[in-house]
């Protein structure tokens, strides 16, 4: 390939994006125009490094990865687990940690145990399917919800919810708890597979230096 290509990064918006801003800056990549909050550019350009840059929904990164539109992205594993696409996950970048659980009320914890037949409630139907199917052989009823779940068993649409969990504090206030932990989750680097051949030493080196900086943070 030239020289001259520019590697694309699909960012997380939000929160996961100003993180990985600030980790590319401590080895010395740096975007400042993305830092403008009034910017309605879409594409950011390091021209220097030879880098863009896009904000993306967290579910679509994976998407753009895979088809080539970025090379690489960067978000959270929840979504990664969740859209199953062919790409390569090749760095935990560390921040943006929480869990993947089974929440409920406390007396949903005996029907997990004697693994009834119980509705689940979950943005996330892909992963809570593998875990209680493969897993846990446990044969469940999964309802796919995109707002609060946390609403799901107050309102008895569901016995249990799998969903994030970084703090606790909403399931205590509505008188939920993590009943299991189903897996952690933070902040990936995922690469399309044809990028990774054709811009190996590029990624290569862009991978460690990284692994450098996050080891001294």
């Amino acid at each position: 390939m030239k020289e001259d290509r520019y590697l694309t990064f699909a960012l997380g918006k939000g929160r996961l994006a100003k993180q990985t801003l600030k980790t590319f800056e401590k080895i010395g990549i740096t975007c400042e125009e993305m830092k403008d909050p009034d910017t309605r550019k879409l594409i950011f350009v390091n021209e220097e490094h030879k880098m863009r840059f896009f904000l993306a929904k967290g579910p679509d990164v994976p998407t753009y990865v895979e088809y080539g539109a970025a090379d690489i992205g960067i978000v959270g594993e929840d979504t990664i687990l969740e859209e199953a696409r062919n790409i390569y996950e090749v760095l935990d970048l560390g921040f943006g940690k929480c869990k993947m659980c089974v929440c409920g009320p406390k007396e949903s914890k005996e029907l997990l145990e004697h693994h009834e037949l119980i509705r689940v409630a979950t943005k996330y139907p892909r992963i809570a399917k593998d875990y209680f199917y493969n897993r846990k052989h446990q044969t469940v009823e999964i309802i796919k919800l995109n707002g609060s779940i946390e609403l799901a068993p107050i309102v008895g649409l569901s016995e249990v919810i799998v969903d994030i969990v970084e703090t606790g504090s909403t399931l205590r206030e509505n008188g939920l708890q993590v009943l299991e932990e189903v897996c952690p989750l933070s902040a990936r680097m995922v690469v399309n597979q044809v990028s990774m051949k054709m811009e190996n030493e590029r990624i290569t080196k862009l991978i460690t230096d990284l692994k450098t900086a996050l080891a001294e943070m």
